[in-house]
């Protein structure tokens, strides 16, 4: 009967050990998977400014696209050659 106890604690104690075991190892898994998300949300983010500054850069190159074509085709505007233009010294 006593060894029977005694190999029962020793099942006990290593179950705990085991599951001791496990949960830091899992704790650790679980710390990397939250930096490695971290790091995939920072290049997302990343990933969101060049959009939106690649938006702004488009949008601001059309606009001047769009000014110059107005200017040539609808106002009749055209770049005055060298010599035409007159600089006034102050």
């Amino acid at each position: 009967m006593a060894a029977l106890r005694i190999w029962g604690m020793g099942f006990l104690f290593m179950a705990l050990l085991v599951s001791a075991i496990a949960v830091v190892y899992y704790q650790y898994r679980t710390r990397l998977i939250f930096i490695e998300i971290q790091r995939q949300q920072n290049a997302l983010d990343q990933y969101e400014i060049d959009w939106g500054k690649t938006q702004l850069e488009i949008t601001m190159l059309l606009e001047q696209n769009r000014i110059e074509s107005a200017a040539l085709n609808q106002l009749k505007l055209v770049i005055p050659k060298h010599e035409d233009i007159i600089y006034l010294k102050p």
